[in-house]
């Protein structure tokens, strides 16, 4: 066997393994250099596994092991002292980091520019990451570090970062140096003595009977241990968040919903055994006609997907008399609406580590919502809650896309079988395949107003494709009628959503929930009105928007905190001074509400004289909910936050619900702010070291919302506790390309000006994809790609200038007055492009993405 001799980061070394294994393997597997992330090998979309080979930038998933011969290789690990300082301090001070999972690669890329331009203009380092993809920030933050990195590396420090902790203030995020130089480890980079690994087999058909599984040959296979099939699963082999109708794997004799159903877990001692055996695992199947369209799927005709039928679930906003207030309307608009799947692109694909313990499992899990994946866990294994406890790992980006129980379920089932440690992990191809996706709707619109410009009616119809499972399909559908009239009062409503089963990939969560789509056809509609009547397109909307005691599409009566207008004001004078410019407005809820509790509890624990953890149960997935909580320790004690740290896990027993509805700063806020009650009348007393050991208990409930059209006796419509409001500009140039996108947000109250702005950015870059060149289409029931690249989502140099403005009008319930802004932030921003596009040619685009591209 041939010895291949290089260096690694100084140091000489030897490999004797295959000239074509990638040098991503070899760093991560046999050099333990979990700093070179895997984003989507071998696709070389994504730029996570960038490395400096020979001194140049590389993709490392797809350069083979025979090229690294007499080269010398550079990881994170491997950059100068000063060079990892200099990034460290400029990610910090230009808070260029959320999730963090594709920040070493890029700084990797960014060290090698600096080296060959050391002063390099912003549009230089742009097309540097032009292999590199960030889903979190939109770039911007991204490029304001590698400058200041560069200035740095010239003499030029930036200023340093606050060591306050109070609310307001622009505290770095939490574990940002480990995020910068990739020491942080991820689900992928755990491991565990003794560790297995499994693979899945996946259904070859979107629908069909699986006749017979055969598992022979993979288990003639070197180091393979077992193959899982359905009648392993101890416990309840159906599981879903609401609906329990999703198979942890499917059996012999039925029908698969969709080609990324599981049949079989293959497990081996090593990760490559483990695919070849899933793949060797052999399925004789009677295919069927797959039910691909959700119209055709709700048609009687059409085959039942499930034992009670293809109509997951409907949902009604009504209020007035829609029919009658048509009769009365001077201008009538009405046309039909259509919005497309898309991919999250989260950049950590799916990760799981299960690991027997004595009296049950630790799950370490990247999930949305540890409680909820523990619930689920614990009704597969057939075991009691309390022996399983899931560990969060927190995660490479989420965005809804990892609230569903996607692969815990079969990590967690291996490893007790077998009761050793089981690592399985999803490729790009896999986790594209698999996991819920941004529903596509229908929607019929007509909307009409009185000759003075006075919002009248609107009747709606929407139909969403919900795929081959519930996951939150009929939520996501309710959604979208409760945000119907988006951000305006319009006295008289008819609508209804329908979600349909269909054999495509499933649809659930994702940033928006229902209200991106509502709010596309709704602001177009809002346009088409101004342009029919001869309206002001800005002074219809503040005319007609939300103010306090206005009601929303549900009925719902706004009490305070309603920011529309506020917003308008702040974008007015962008919109009126550009030549093509569109405009669009936003609401979205904070909180699951419509009947559903909101609950959080925490728990602030004084470990040692220079040590307080918070444990709660929500997911740090990048957006700062983490940082937050400690900015709301710290405002309330006046401890440093340098000592205070954050910990989740569910045998610390602190519930909250799913991270998800933008609900997490409020939750756990609130909650907080009752536990520091406490902590600070001691405080007052007595010194922190005397009270190590001590444990403080808080917790915040909404228990006062209803289901749409069904309030409590005597009790007013409230469907959400709290919204968040916003205003968007999409400015385009002469040739019709966006050139610049104005974002006014009503956070309510900034709780941290950077991991705000970072959120709206990130938001806006998610959005602008979504208007113009992002979709995941299907044909047939399969993906027509599974490719990262063809997905569609933007790269920094395609990314125009982003201006965001905080508006601040207090929320009566959020901590501190602060709203949920986790997702409003692309909520109106295809309707903004849209009408900016239609304002430059005269083109009203009703299909998303659009054709013209930025």
């Amino acid at each position: 066997m041939s010895v291949i001799r290089f260096t690694l980061n100084g140091r000489a070394r030897e490999f004797r393994g295959a000239p074509k294994l990638s040098l991503l393997r070899y760093l991560r597997d046999e050099a333990e250099l979990t700093s070179v992330k895997d984003g989507c090998s071998p696709q070389a979309a994504c730029g996570c596994c960038t490395v400096e080979l020979g001194g140049k930038a590389v993709l490392s998933c797809v350069t083979e092991m025979s090229r690294v011969e007499g080269a010398e290789v550079r990881t994170v690990e491997g950059l100068e002292p000063r060079a990892q300082e200099a990034f460290v301090d400029a990610f910090k001070s230009c808070g260029g980091v959320q999730c963090g999972f594709c920040i070493p690669g890029i700084l990797l890329r960014a060290r090698n520019l600096l080296r060959r331009v050391a002063a390099p203009t912003r549009e230089e380092a742009a097309r540097a990451l032009n292999q590199h993809l960030c889903r979190c920030t939109g770039y911007k933050k991204i490029l304001d570090a590698i400058l200041a990195a560069g200035r740095a590396l010239r003499g030029q420090a930036p200023p340093p970062p606050t060591r306050e902790g109070r609310v307001g203030v622009r505290l770095p995020k939490q574990g940002l140096d480990d995020l910068v130089l990739g020491r942080k480890r991820y689900v992928a980079d755990l491991s565990a003595p003794g560790m297995l690994h499994a693979a899945l087999r996946l259904s070859d058909h979107p629908r069909a009977v699986v006749k017979r599984l055969d598992a022979s040959a993979a288990l003639a296979r070197e180091g393979v241990l077992r193959v899982l099939v359905a009648q392993d699963v101890p416990g309840r082999r159906l599981h879903g968040l609401i609906v329990q109708d999703w198979p942890l794997l499917v059996a012999e004799g039925e029908t698969t919903r969709y080609d990324g159903d599981v049949l079989a877990v293959a497990v081996a001692t090593t990760r490559e055994a483990a695919r070849e055996a899933a793949r060797s695992i052999r399925v004789d199947y009677e295919a069927l006609e797959p039910v691909v369209d959700p119209a055709q799927a709700l048609a009687a005709s059409a085959p039942a997907l499930h034992p009670k039928g293809n109509r997951l679930g409907a949902s009604r906003a009504v209020k007035g008399d829609a029919e009658a207030a048509f009769k009365r309307c001077a201008h009538v608009v009405e046309g039909v609406y259509a919005t497309q799947r898309i991919e999250h692109g989260f950049l950590e694909t799916e990760a799981c580590l299960a690991v027997p313990e004595p009296g049950g499992l630790t799950v370490y899990s990247q999930g949305q919502g540890v409680y909820e994946d523990r619930r689920q866990l614990a009704a597969i294994l057939g075991v009691p809650e309390r022996a399983v406890n899931v560990v969060l790992v927190p995660c490479g980006g989420g965005f809804g896309g990892k609230e569903d129980l996607l692969i815990q379920g079969h990590a967690a089932l291996a490893a007790q079988l077998l009761r050793a440690p089981v690592k399985l992990e999803l490729t790009r191809d896999e986790s594209i395949r698999m996991h819920p996706k941004r529903h596509p709707l229908r929607m019929e619109y007509r909307l009409g107003c009185d000759a003075d410009g006075k919002l009248l009616a609107l009747r709606a119809r929407i139909l969403g494709d919900t795929g081959a499972y519930a996951s939150v399909g009929m939520k996501v559908l309710e959604r979208a009628a409760g945000h119907a009239t988006g951000g305006y009062h319009v006295p008289n409503v008819d609508v209804e959503a329908v979600a349909a089963y269909t054999n495509n990939v499933p649809c659930g969560a994702m940033r928006g929930f229902g209200a991106n789509q509502a709010t596309f056809a709704m602001e177009s509609a809002v346009d088409e009105l101004c342009s029919l009547g001869g309206f002001d397109r800005w002074r219809f909307r503040y005319d007609n928007a939300l103010t306090d005691g206005s009601t929303t599409a549900t009925g719902q009566a706004l009490a305070g905190g309603v920011g529309v207008r506020a917003c308008l004001e702040a974008v007015r004078d962008a919109f009126r001074s550009a030549r093509y410019a569109g405009l669009a407005c936003g609401i979205k809820n904070t909180g699951i509400g419509n009947g559903m509790p909101d609950a959080s509890e925490v728990e602030i624990a004084v470990l040692a004289p220079d040590r307080v953890e918070i444990h709660h149960g929500w997911t740090e997935m990048g957006q700062g909910v983490d940082t937050v909580a400690v900015q709301v320790v710290c405002q309330e004690t006046g401890l440093d936050p340098a000592i205070v740290h954050v910990r989740v896990r569910t045998e610390d027993a602190a519930p909250s619900g799913m991270t998800t509805a933008s609900r997490a700063t409020s939750l756990v806020g609130n909650a907080l702010i009752d536990a520091c009650q406490r902590l600070k009348d001691e405080l007052q007393a007595r010194p922190l070291a005397d009270l190590v050991g001590r444990r403080y208990r808080g917790r915040w409930t909404c228990d006062w919302t209803n289901k749409p059209g069904h309030p409590a006796d005597g009790k007013p419509e409230v469907t959400h506790y709290s919204y968040s409001y916003a205003a968007q500009v999409a400015i385009l140039d002469d040739a019709g390309r966006v050139a610049k996108l104005v974002a006014a947000h009503d956070a309510g109250r900034v709780i941290n000006p950077t991991l705000f702005e970072g959120q709206i950015e990130g938001a806006l870059h998610m959005g602008l994809g979504y208007a113009l060149t992002e979709a995941l289409p299907s044909k047939g029931g399969r993906l027509e790609s599974t490719r990262l690249r063809d997905c569609g989502i933007l790269r920094a140099r395609e990314m125009p200038e982003v201006e965001v403005l905080a508006v601040e009008v207090a929320d009566p319930f959020g901590p501190y007055g602060a709203k949920g802004v986790g997702e409003i932030g692309l909520v109106p921003t295809a309707a903004a492009v849209a009408n900016a596009l239609y304002a430059f040619d005269g083109i009203r685009r009703r299909t998303l993405p659009m054709s013209r591209k930025p």
